[in-house]
């Protein structure tokens, strides 16, 4: 089965899934797409968690709660949010591999280094195995790909990162790596009994 994976390094839930990824079916082949989680945003006229003061602290908390429950390397960049273009650009220049990918997560997340300022972006850099990144990046074929990655993406319904998409079926958060492995196994878990029920459910009410 072929899917993608759509994330972004501003995520550091992209960056839990990210770990997971080897864990799912052999079966899946998997291609990771870098996209900007703001033009998603933007595209569905959402606001971000960190734009929502009780839940940026929230999402902060519980993210540094995760990683330590789950002995998972992490350090909080110096600031956040911070802009992610640069590293996204990085990624696609240098082929968007896992090993790529990796580096560039462990970096910042692992590392807490930020794009954003010049020591934490020479970092990056060195993480992902360059030190001519500003000229990787500036390639007009660069940002076009990683444009064509996000309008990519609104069309296969995605609306947050990280997703994998498979089909016509997006499954949101990493939370939700299970859910796809499932799925995957079994491809009419979402048609069945309650589950098929669902796409048919009506509104009752809306907000104006």
């Amino acid at each position: 089965m072929q899917a993608d994976w759509y994330f972004d390094f501003i995520s550091p839930f992209s960056y839990f899934q990210f770990l997971k990824l080897d864990t799912l079916p052999s079966t899946v082949e998997l291609t990771l797409r870098p996209v900007l989680f703001a033009g998603l945003l933007g595209a569905r006229g959402h606001k971000g968690p960190a734009e929502i003061p009780a839940k940026r602290l929230f999402t902060y908390r519980h993210v540094l709660w995760r990683a330590e429950r789950n002995g998972i390397l992490f350090k909080m960049p110096p600031a956040h949010p911070f802009n992610p273009i640069r590293a996204l650009r990085l990624a696609v220049a240098l082929g968007a591999s896992k090993a790529v990918v990796g580096a560039i997560f462990d970096a910042i997340w692992g590392h807490g280094n930020s794009p954003d300022d010049e020591a934490g972006w020479q970092a990056i850099q060195k993480a992902a195995g360059v030190d001519d990144g500003e000229d990787r990046i500036a390639d007009a074929a660069v940002k076009k790909a990683l444009i064509a990655n996000g309008e990519a993406a609104l069309k296969a319904g995605v609306f947050g990162v990280p997703s994998l998409v498979a089909g016509d079926e997006v499954f949101w958060g990493d939370d939700a790596t299970d859910f796809f492995a499932a799925w995957v196994a079994d491809p009419g878990l979402l048609e069945r009994g309650d589950m098929g029920a669902l796409r048919t459910l009506p509104a009752s009410a809306t907000r104006a």
